[in-house]
């Protein structure tokens, strides 16, 4: 019984899997759809787009009803300053229409992104000027940074459909695993121990789990030599106590399974 138990549990989770992965694929293409056309009529390349929008959608809680995107304009942004704000700083407003009803709605995906795309436009369309605008909107510099490293992910696999996962370690090596996160450390002063430990021999290769950007490589006292990489959901995965380094460096794109060291 126990065992009957256990499959009716795994198919219903592979089923249950296959639907939410279905609907995760039209989603997908639906804002491929968009940040296309996007693309087509601001001369911004789609994958800044699609990455301010992948940034959002991390900030935000799930898409509001009705809309596929994530991305959300300050009111007095999309309607103008009205005396609110300087008067050099969009007076006018940011509401545009890019779905062609003759109205700029401001829960409307077309609309917003057509607007953002105008914004991004008015600094100009270099990754430079791209980098500019960012920074005035957001005012923060590693939001910026992250986004533009999503945008060189997606331009090098060309979707936003990155959904996949690796293993750290091939799964016929010799390793074991203790779950270590919280415990109590000393070394450096009394913190707490924020990752978990796998223990491998010597030269067992150590991968890439996701898809991201290298953007840290090297040593610290703490981490001994170690890679940071952060993924397209603005999660920064750290793999430290290597014994070596694979041919990997800062800025590079990873994707899963790719040996980043040993």
């Amino acid at each position: 019984m126990k065992f009957i138990g256990l499959l009716f549990i795994i198919i219903v989770t592979l089923f249950s899997f296959s639907g939410d992965k279905a609907f995760a694929d039209e989603e997908s293409k639906a804002r491929m759809a968009l940040y296309q056309k996007t693309s087509a009529l601001t001369d911004i390349p789609w994958e800044y787009i699609a990455a301010i929008d992948q940034f959002e959608r991390q900030i935000h809680d799930d898409p509001k009803e009705g809309r596929v995107t994530a991305i959300e304009i300050d009111p007095l942004f999309w309607t103008g300053s009205a005396g609110e704000m300087p008067a050099d700083f969009f007076p006018a407003g940011w509401g545009a229409d890019g779905s062609g009803d003759k109205k700029a709605e401001i829960k409307n995906d077309e609309d917003i992104l057509w607007a953002m795309g105008n914004y991004i436009k008015s600094f100009g369309t270099t990754e430079d000027d791209i980098k500019i605008a960012l920074w005035n909107y957001y005012k923060r510099d590693l939001t910026v940074q992250t986004i533009i490293n999503t945008a060189e992910v997606f331009r090098k696999f060309q979707t936003v459909s990155l959904t996949n996962r690796d293993f750290p370690l091939p799964l016929q090596a010799n390793y074991s695993y203790r779950s270590t996160w919280g415990d109590a450390r000393g070394f450096g002063g009394r913190r707490i121990h924020e990752g978990t430990d796998i223990f491998a021999n010597y030269g067992v290769p150590v991968k890439s789990t996701t898809y991201g950007v290298i953007e840290m490589k090297g040593w610290n006292t703490y981490g001994g030599w170690r890679i940071g990489i952060r993924d397209i959901f603005n999660i920064y995965h750290y793999y430290a106590h290597l014994q070596s380094f694979g041919d990997v460096k800062v800025g590079d794109v990873v994707q899963p399974g790719d040996v980043i060291g040993a």
